[in-house]
């Protein structure tokens, strides 16, 4: 007779641990989740379990029956509040700083600095093109706001007015790559390419963007060192920069830093003034007035032939 009743009592475990199993996950959560719920589909189990060593085999049905009902019960009766999985949040961008005014007017600080001996730096004319002379190389020159630049277009506005990026740009190309581009042409790249900011000038991406149109390459110049920048100079190389207020500009302005004197000063290529061109400026004056703007890798690019060659 124990024998019979252990048999029974190890069925009825079996039978009623597979069927518990079926919904062993849902009544976990609904454990936790409806404490009173789950005593209450429970409690037939639990009383079926207590009486099979007393009863025997007719209660192993009892408990199966009671183990279904426990799946149904638990099914039918808890349904977890369905909730919807929010999208995730879209990362939201850091605000673009605004453009600068590339208007060509009067520099912030008036300061009519005496021009260089002509064995420094001049103007000289070279194949029907006028360039500066000194620094590593001669250095083609051309004024946005003189004729026939000026007036013309650059999207909606004019070369003389917003156009020193094309300007600063068609010296770099015309200097550096086999082709002579001059500003009207390389306002109508940058227009047509989406680098003109109406009202503004350009954005400051047209510098490598232009470079590398022109196989060039415009890199992003992190050390702003007098150091650096003077020994990148007197190896070839060459910058474009974007100057914030002072002795180039009272908004925004791209030059051309083309060189180093041997008195460790800086040959620029301005493209709004001759007279700044062919003055020689300290290096820390050119380092302060850089613009506080970094968009698109302003306010220092350095421009070199492919492969990170000197540019001359």
């Amino acid at each position: 007779m124990k024998g019979r009743r252990k048999t029974v009592l190890k069925i009825a475990a079996i039978l009623c641990l597979a069927t518990v199993c079926i919904g062993g996950v849902e009544l976990a959560v609904c454990r936790f989740a409806a404490p009173d719920l789950y005593r209450r589909v429970t409690a037939p189990v639990i009383a079926a379990a207590h009486r099979v060593g007393d009863t025997g085999s007719a209660i192993v049905d009892e408990a199966v029956q009671a183990g279904h009902a426990l799946v149904v019960r638990i099914s039918a009766a808890w349904k977890p509040e369905e909730t919807e999985t929010p999208p995730p949040a879209e990362e939201t961008a850091e605000p673009e700083e605004p453009l600068e005014s590339q208007l060509a007017e009067a520099p912030a600080v008036n300061e009519n600095r005496p021009i260089e001996d002509p064995a420094v730096t001049e103007l000289s004319e070279r194949d029907g093109l006028e360039v500066l002379t000194g620094g590593s190389a001669e250095f083609v020159y051309y004024c946005q706001s003189e004729a026939p630049w000026a007036d013309a277009p650059y999207g909606p506005d004019h070369v003389g007015g917003y156009g020193c990026g094309p300007t600063a740009m068609a010296m770099v190309v015309s200097t550096l790559s086999d082709t002579v581009v001059n500003p009207a042409q390389m306002a109508q790249w940058a227009y047509e390419n989406g680098y003109c900011a109406p009202g503004s000038g350009s954005y400051h991406d047209l510098i490598p963007a232009a470079a590398e149109a022109w196989g060039l390459e415009g890199i992003i110049w992190e050390d702003r060192t007098a150091d650096s920048i003077l020994s990148t100079l007197a190896s070839g190389k060459i910058f474009v920069a974007l100057m914030g207020p002072g002795h180039f500009t009272a908004g925004g302005h791209f030059i051309i830093l083309r060189g180093v004197t041997l008195d460790g000063r800086i040959l620029v290529s301005d493209p709004n003034s001759r007279q700044r061109s062919l003055t020689a400026w300290e290096p820390d004056l050119i380092i302060d007035e850089l613009s506080s703007s970094r968009n698109d890798g302003a306010p220092l690019w350095c421009i070199t032939t492919p492969g990170g060659k000197k540019a001359f």
